[in-house]
């Protein structure tokens, strides 16, 4: 068949299963959720699970002999391999002429065991392999192509996450409404197991084949620990009651008042001063995204530039000025009462 992102694969859901699957890349939650989708699909065809961890010395053997094996009371057997990181790590450190299961030679050995039983599979059985590290083996995956689907799951970019957090609800039989995307990406960001984690809560009170929309996610609430991205919103809307409230429940919930500022305070109104220095030079919200760096559909360049109209480039130079000005206070000691500082300057810039 071919190699394919997880995105597309996700798109693609209805269509019939591959008959082996190989997964591997740097997003956990990706690698996780595409392999619980094929055991589900497994399940609704009729397939019984066999799983297996690929860790110790005897490597690939116990999943090769249960591809070519056979049994009379699950004739129909979906074979998943979980290749651990700590196993190819182990081996790749081993001797290059090492025949032992541990070496190079031998992990290569079952490599090779594994794609010539993978290239001989029976009608009666389907296989995934997921490999917990970002590349897969090239020996393996040119095998797997041939008969079957490599996946890899990379980290998404901003302008995918709203199509993943439609692929998310649509898994859950959901539809789900422009601010309800909104408000998913601008409250957990490139956290994927955060959005599918909200929708799942969501979908506990909805109606199979219903539409999720902003109401339903629910507000952000002094209940709960503010969700990333909750405090720079705040602040590009203008909100500083909000922007003060959500910064004491963070503090409260264990993050450090110098994190907060230097990681989602500056960065937010160096980002709106950017803009509003391009606005001011009539450029457009395309030229904007460039010069930040970030894709045009991005949360970030669209409160950036909200944020830069609202406030413009003076009051902004003022206050990014001022909270860097904090930020050195509090590490060479001078400044005390870093909660209340910068509490101040949140309401100082949303009045």
């Amino acid at each position: 068949m071919a190699s394919e992102n997880a995105l597309g694969f996700l798109r693609a859901a209805e269509r019939a299963a591959p008959a082996v699957v190989l997964i591997a890349g740097p997003q956990e939650f990706l690698r996780e959720y595409v392999l619980d989708l094929l055991r589900e699909r497994a399940a609704r065809d009729g397939f019984g699970l066999r799983s297996f961890q690929i860790a110790g010395a005897d490597g690939f053997g116990a999943a090769v002999a249960e591809l070519e094996g056979a049994d009379l009371f699950a004739p129909r057997r979906f074979v998943v391999g979980r290749v651990m990181r700590a196993y190819r790590e182990r081996a790749s450190d081993g001797d290059e002429a090492s025949e032992s299961p541990g070496g190079r030679a031998g992990r290569a050995g079952g490599e090779a065991a594994l794609g010539a039983a993978l290239e001989r599979l029976s009608a009666s059985v389907r296989a995934a392999l997921l490999y917990e590290r970002d590349t897969m083996p090239a020996k393996l995956k040119r095998v797997v192509e041939k008969v079957g689907l490599t996946i890899n799951c990379p980290r998404p970019f901003d302008n995918q996450l709203g199509q993943y957090a439609e692929l998310f609800a649509r898994r859950l039989g959901l539809r789900l409404a422009p601010d309800a995307i909104d408000v998913l990406v601008g409250r957990h960001g490139a956290d994927l197991s955060g959005i599918a984690n909200a929708l799942a809560r969501a979908a506990i009170h909805a109606e199979k084949g219903g539409r999720i929309d902003r109401s339903a996610l629910g507000e952000a609430a002094g209940r709960r620990t503010p969700e990333p991205f909750e405090l720079a919103e705040s602040i590009a809307r203008g909100r500083g009651a909000e922007a003060v409230a959500i910064f004491d429940r963070a503090v409260a919930s264990g993050r450090d008042p110098i994190e907060l500022l230097g990681v989602e305070i500056i960065p937010t109104m160096r980002r709106m001063l950017a803009a509003a220095s391009l606005l001011e030079q009539r450029k457009n919200a395309a030229e904007v995204a460039h010069v930040l760096g970030l894709p045009p559909s991005s949360p970030l360049v669209t409160r950036a530039i909200d944020g830069a109209r609202r406030f413009g480039a003076m009051r902004l130079f003022a206050a990014h000025r001022r909270a860097c000005q904090l930020d050195a206070g509090f590490k060479n000691g001078t400044l005390r009462e870093r909660e209340a500082a910068i509490g101040g300057l949140l309401l100082e810039l949303g009045a």
